[in-house]
């Protein structure tokens, strides 16, 4: 089926495959089965372009009803499997029409499917690159990832009991990850925490990284604390380094520090002309100011069983609005996690700003996915611009925990 109607002419094609792989997580051990979904009609990484549209085939190899969900995809999303349009079925091929509004590190994922998959899923990053050039040298996609491996190396999937599995991480799929530069060199890392429930923060040695973007959405550049990066589950930055020496990437879970992988740098990039400070990125049109005093105001509980949370296979929008608003105007949300654990809160649809503790004021960057600790309320703040039924996803950082799902309407 196609989706989207008529319109501009198509700019780009992606061809996506849900299939069986495998990875080589233990030295000496048999590879672990996965799933993942893979862009058969790329070499490399997925890029397209802020404008384009794209014809997006899409193949289900797998053997369960699956289909591809976007994040960081705003506005012009698709229609979201749980919103009326089913799922592939096993063998099935399907076609949709997506546009892209805005650049940004966005992210495919079948996160939704939990429910069904009989082994853990890979995601699929996907660079909307800017119209115009971006003063780096090098764009580099380091996605991580966590395995819960079990002692004969099979993987347990998100959602389950993980017993005596042990947790394991990767980047790009590679459990000891190296990156060649050369020194002087400025690079664009689109760092993804691709893990199912793990807030993680990633570190790189000796370096400072400027934080350029968040969730796909450019942010005023700020240096990371300690040159660390901190990100919920699904969450994506960009970041700026301008290479010196040799260093360690570190990544810690809130129990432990690893080395996870190396940024390995010989030899000196010849300049005629010196770098400057890095300078925004370019806009993606969103608004400069909210109207926090006419805002609509609601509360939402996560995760709460009498608040309307359901599991994605038994979703359905007849079930009743976490809230509605009129398109144009701005929604506040207090966030409540009356829970014992970390709970990660998602917004399909628009990205939010997060609100200083007095609400009178926000953080200079855009979000679309946020990590709430027990016990705490945190405030967001959009403009309701996308009008439609759109997911909201909460689910605790418990690898057992199940994801949840609610909607909302903009009218």
């Amino acid at each position: 089926m196609i989706a989207g109607g008529a319109g501009p002419l198509v700019t780009a094609q992606l061809a996506l495959q849900a299939r069986p792989a495998t990875l080589a997580l233990r030295p000496g051990q048999p590879p672990t089965s996965i799933w993942e979904l893979a862009a058969v009609s790329h070499i490399g990484d997925v890029r397209l372009r802020r404008g384009d549209r794209c014809e997006v085939v899409f193949r289900n190899d797998l053997p369960v009803p699956l289909a591809p969900v976007w994040y960081g995809l705003s506005g012009g999303a698709p229609a979201d499997p749980l919103r009326g349009r089913a799922p592939a079925p096993p063998a099935a091929v399907e076609t949709s029409i997506i546009s892209i509004p805005n650049a940004g590190t966005l992210l495919a994922d079948f996160r939704l499917f939990e429910d069904g998959l009989k082994q853990p899923a890979r995601p699929l990053p996907i660079i909307a690159a800017e119209t115009g050039p971006v003063a780096v040298d090098r764009d580099e996609v380091l996605l991580i990832e966590e395995w819960r491996l079990q002692p004969d190396s099979t993987a347990v999937p998100p959602g389950q009991d993980p017993k005596d599995a042990k947790p394991l991480y990767t980047i790009n799929g590679q459990t000891s990850f190296e990156l060649s530069a050369l020194a002087g060199q400025r690079l664009r890392l689109r760092i993804i925490n691709g893990s199912q429930r793990s807030v993680l923060a990633i570190k790189l040695e000796n370096h400072e990284v400027n934080v350029m973007a968040l969730d796909g959405q450019p942010a005023e550049p700020f240096p990371a604390r300690n040159g660390a990066l901190v990100l919920a589950p699904g969450a994506r930055a960009d970041a700026f380094v301008d290479t010196a020496t040799s260093a360690a990437f570190l990544l810690h879970d809130g129990k432990e520090a690893r080395k996870v992988g190396q940024l390995t740098v010989s030899g000196t990039l010849e300049r005629r002309v010196p770098l400057l400070p890095p300078q925004p990125l370019p806009a993606n049109d969103l608004p400069e100011k909210l109207d926090l005093k006419g805002a609509l105001r609601f509360d939402v509980a996560l995760g709460a069983a009498d608040a309307g949370w359901i599991r994605p296979a038994s979703f359905s929008t007849a079930s009743t609005a976490a809230f509605r608003a009129k398109a144009g105007r701005t929604v506040v949300l207090a966030l409540k996690n009356a829970a014992p654990a970390t709970t990660v809160f998602h917004l399909h649809g628009q990205p939010f700003r997060l609100l200083d503790k007095l609400d009178d004021g926000w953080k200079p960057y855009w979000l679309d996915t946020l990590a709430i600790e027990p016990g705490q309320t945190q405030r967001i703040a959009f403009a309701a611009t996308s009008p439609g039924r759109w997911l909201i996803e909460s689910v605790a950082t418990d690898w057992a925990a199940p994801r949840l799902v609610r909607w909302y309407g903009v009218e």
